[in-house]
């Protein structure tokens, strides 16, 4: 029977075990309404020297986050395989469908990559990237990060994240990582709901495992680009894949662990934060008022902190929907 990994119609033009400098594409066949034998192509880039251990870092899981596509842009023009221990295997726009039309899911199957892993071979396009990620490329690396940021509809402190996991050596490992990233923030984060996330499939594949919550909007600031871009690099340097001493400023260890940190919206209407991202929040403190939109005179309604801590995630756009995420607390370590 051929290996599993063939069964993925995804290509690779460029190879994994050369040394030196290897810019091409995974190569997707996609046949569809304005290109009848088409492929989608998600640039890649490989950079080799030696037998050391393999990053895999990846930007774009959705596509309206900018801080690691830019980071990772820069690193794949910028690394000299001469002055790496090992591989680093960088895709700057995993869902490059979703990346190409600026939005959060899929134009091509309106799925979220971020929660359809383990994905399938034979299944529509984004399932087939996972797929291709779970199978092909999460088996080299010894150390995983994937850039997020909060897109059109989020705002958040800069934070790189490590999750609660059950193995306590792998948990460690992906927080000694976390912490070498060096964000402002370093998150301890338990999901809302983990099934079919990237994150889950590397943690369960027993990878060191790091992700990054940078900013939002839909856009990307001069700091969080440089927040991700030496983040990136702090951490190869932990890996023993890149020389040089991780370069450290403060970073407040959080929490998002317990009970009260997220607040969802229980009716729609226009949303006037009360306080700003990174500020002191105390249980009970009112956070935000929600105002009609319907009509005039209305009193809003108050959205009191369940939790205390800081204001570590905010909605963005000003109107807001019942079920919508309208804050995070979370608190300090």
């Amino acid at each position: 029977m051929a290996p599993y990994a063939s069964a993925n119609p995804i290509t690779s033009t460029v190879p994994f075990d050369r040394d030196g400098t290897h810019h091409g594409f995974l190569r997707l066949p996609c046949s569809r309404e304005d290109s009848a034998w088409g492929s989608i192509m998600i640039p890649i880039t490989v950079l080799h020297n030696g037998r050391g251990p393999t990053a895999l870092l990846s930007g774009g899981n959705h596509g309206d986050e900018y801080e690691g596509p830019l980071a990772l842009q820069g690193l794949a023009h910028d690394l000299d395989p001469a002055d790496i221990n090992g591989r680093v295997i960088i895709v700057p726009f995993m869902n490059m469908p979703a990346f190409a039309a600026g939005r959060r899911t899929s134009p091509l199957d309106g799925l979220n990559m971020n929660r359809c892993f383990p994905g399938s071979p034979d299944g529509s396009p984004t399932q087939k990237i996972a797929d291709y990620f779970l199978h092909t490329l999460l088996p080299m690396a010894n150390v995983v990060l994937d850039f997020h940021s909060g897109g059109k509809t989020l705002d958040f402190i800069p934070f790189a994240a490590a999750h609660v996991l059950d193995d306590a050596d792998q948990q460690a490992a992906c927080v000694a990582a976390m912490e070498a990233f060096n964000a402002p923030y370093s998150m301890l984060l338990r999901e809302i709901d983990a099934v079919g996330m990237y994150d889950t499939a590397a943690e369960e594949a027993g990878k060191v495992f790091v992700s990054t919550e940078l900013g939002g909007g839909g856009s990307a600031t001069a700091r969080s680009a440089r927040i991700a871009r030496r983040g990136a690099e702090n951490l190869l340097k932990h890996a023993g894949i890149l020389a040089g001493e991780i370069k450290r400023e403060n970073s407040l260890s959080i929490d998002t662990t317990g009970p009260g940190c997220f607040h969802l919206a229980e009716t729609g209407g226009m949303v006037e934060f009360l306080l700003d991202l990174g500020d002191t929040v105390s249980e009970g403190q009112t956070i935000a008022q929600l105002w009609s939109t319907e009509r005039t005179g209305v009193p809003p309604q108050t959205i009191a902190a369940r939790s205390t801590g800081i204001l570590a995630a905010r909605h963005f756009p000003g109107l807001i929907a019942a079920g919508d995420c309208l804050a995070v607390v979370a608190a300090v370590a």
